[in-house]
C-alpha cells in the first residue's frame, strides 16, 4: 500500500505563513514611518492580490519541482529560464548571510556575553551549516520545524502588537498620527524600504514546489495561498501598528528592530522576556531558511538537470533524493560572505546583504508575470484547476502592476542617485554586487551554451 503523505492542508497553510511571513523584515518597514500603513494596503491590492492569483493558477497548472523556473522556461525558453533560476538561487545564500550576521547579537542578548569577531563568525557559520543540514531532508521530515516556526512567528507578531498598544495606552503614542504623516512619503530612504514590503509578500510559489509531498495539491495550493495571505496581511498590519504607536521611528534599527522594539517597550535590555524573545526569534530564522531552502534547492536542481545551471546543483542524495549539491553551494557561498563581512566598509551588514538579496530576488520574479500571459496564449488547452477570471484588459493590468512595482523597487534600492559619502558606502556596493551577479548569470549561459 502506498504510504499516506503527511502534508495536509493545515500544514500547507502553516508553511505559507512560515515561508511568506518574515519577522526580521519588520524593522526596515517600520523605519518608513506612519506612511507604512498606506504602503501595506496599497501593495496588498496592487501586488499581493495579482501575484497570489497568478501563482495559484501557475502552481496548480504546472506541478513539479521546477517552480518559477519551469513557468518561465515554458513561456520564454531556456535562456530566460537560466537567468531566472540563477537570480532565484543566488538570493538565498545572500539572505542566509544577512540572517547569520544578526545571530551573534541575539546570542549576546540571551547570554549577556560579547563574542568578539572570531566568536561572531563561529556563530554565523554554525547557523549557516545547521540550515544546510536541515535542507538535506525532505519537507515532510521537517514539518515540525515549519509548523513550529509559523506558530512562533505569529506569537511574536501578536506580542509586539499587543505590547505596542499597551505602551501607547499607558505612556502615550510615540509618533504623531496626523493625516499628513499617514500619506505616502516619497523620499529615497522610504522608497528603498518599500521593496521590503514586496519581499514580505513573496514566496507563495515555494509552496507549489512542495506539491509532490501534498495529499491534494490542486485543491490545497489555492486554499493555502488565499487563507495564508489573509492571515499574514492581518498579522503584518497588527504588528506594524504596535511598533508604530510605541517606538519613535528614529529609534528603530534596521538590523535588530524586533528585539529593539521589545526592549524599548519593556524598558529593559535583558531579563527573561527579552531572552525568550531573542531565542524564539532565532527559531524563526531557522524556520525561514528551512522552508525557503527546500523550494530554492529543488528549483536550482531541476534547472541544473535541464542544463540551465552548473552541474553541481544537480547532485542529489542517493538515500532520499534531496538536492544536496544546491544545499552545499548555499552553505559555501554564505560562509564566504560572512567571513569577508568584518572587512567590508558598510557595517550595517544585515541591510547590505539583505538589500542585495532583495535586488536579485526581485529580478527573479519579473519574468513570472508576462510568462502567465504567454502560457495562456501558447498553452490554452491545458487543464487549469484554478483559473484567474477576467477579460484581457483585467489580465494585462494584473500583470503590469506587479512588474511596475518590482522595477521601481529595484531602481530605488540599487541605483545611486547622488555621489554623497552615504551613497558610496551604502548603495554603491549593492549596485556593484547586483552587476557582478548578473554578469555571472550571463557567463553561465555562455559556458552552458544555452542558445534558446
Amino acid at each position: 500500500m502506498k504510504p499516506k503523505k503527511k502534508f495536509k492542508l493545515f500544514s500547507v497553510i502553516l508553511s505559507v505563513i512560515c515561508v511568506v511571513f518574515v519577522a526580521e523584515a519588520a524593522a526596515p518597514v517600520a523605519a518608513i514611518g506612519n506612511s507604512q500603513y498606506f504602503w501595506w494596503l496599497f501593495l496588498m491590492l496592487t501586488f499581493l492580490l495579482p501575484y497570489g492569483l497568478i501563482a495559484s493558477e501557475l502552481g496548480t497548472t504546472y506541478e513539479g519541482e521546477g517552480g518559477i523556473y519551469d513557468w518561465v522556461t515554458k513561456a520564454f525558453g531556456h535562456r530566460m529560464g537560466a537567468r531566472t533560476s540563477w537570480y532565484y538561487w543566488i538570493n538565498f545564500p545572500l539572505w542566509m548571510a544577512s540572517l547569520a550576521v544578526i545571530c551573534p547579537g541575539l546570542v549576546t542578548t540571551m547570554t549577556g556575553q560579547t563574542l568578539g569577531t572570531f566568536g561572531d563568525i563561529v556563530v554565523e557559520l554554525l547557523f549557516i551549516w545547521l540550515v544546510v543540514l536541515i535542507s538535506f531532508f525532505p519537507i515532510s521530515d521537517s514539518l515540525w520545524i515549519l509548523n513550529g516556526a509559523a506558530f512562533v512567528k505569529v506569537f511574536l507578531a501578536l506580542l509586539v502588537g499587543g505590547l505596542g498598544i499597551y505602551v501607547a495606552v499607558t505612556r502615550g503614542v510615540a509618533n504623531d498620527y496626523t493625516l499628513g504623516s499617514l500619506l505616502p512619503s516619497f523620499d529615497l530612504k522610504s522608497l528603498s524600504f518599500i521593496s521590503v514590503i514586496l519581499f514580505n509578500f513573496l514566496g507563495f510559489e515555494v509552496v507549489c514546489t512542495f506539491a509532490p509531498d501534498m495529499e491534494n495539491p490542486k485543491k490545497q495550493i489555492p486554499l493555502a495561498i488565499v487563507s495564508g495571505g489573509l492571515v499574514i496581511a492581518a498579522i503584518y498590519i497588527f504588528s506594524a501598528f504596535g511598533i508604530g504607536v510605541a517606538i519613535p521611528t528614529a529609534d528603530i534599527s534596521t538590523s535588530s528592530g524586533l528585539i529593539d522594539s521589545i526592549q524599548l517597550m519593556l524598558g529593559q535590555t535583558d531579563g527573561l522576556v527579552v531572552t525568550l524573545v531573542a531565542f524564539l526569534f532565532i527559531l524563526t530564522l531557522f524556520g525561514n531558511m528551512a522552508s525557503w531552502s527546500l523550494g530554492v534547492n529543488n528549483t536550482a536542481c531541476y534547472a541544473a538537470k535541464h542544463g540551465d545551471m552548473p552541474a553541481v546543483f544537480a547532485i542529489k542524495s542517493a538515500k532520499n533524493d534531496m538536492p544536496t549539491g544546491a544545499a552545499i553551494m548555499n552553505g559555501l557561498v554564505a560562509s564566504v560572505i560572512v567571513v569577508m563581512a568584518p572587512f567590508l566598509p558598510n557595517q550595517d551588514l544585515f541591510w547590505a546583504f539583505f538589500a542585495l538579496n532583495l535586488v536579485m530576488f526581485l529580478f527573479a520574479y519579473l519574468p513570472i508575470f508576462p510568462a502567465f500571459l504567454k502560457l495562456r496564449k501558447i498553452d490554452p488547452d491545458i487543464e487549469r484547476p484554478f483559473k484567474v477570471a477576467g477579460g484581457k484588459g483585467f489580465l494585462y493590468l494584473l500583470v503590469a502592476l506587479p512588474m511596475i512595482l518590482i522595477i521601481t523597487s529595484i531602481v530605488f534600492i540599487a541605483v545611486p542617485f547622488n555621489l554623497s559619502a552615504e551613497t558610496m558606502t551604502q548603495v554603491l556596493p549593492i549596485t556593484i554586487g547586483a552587476i557582478v551577479f548578473i554578469v555571472i548569470g550571463e557567463l553561465i549561459i555562455v559556458v552552458k551554451k544555452i542558445t534558446k
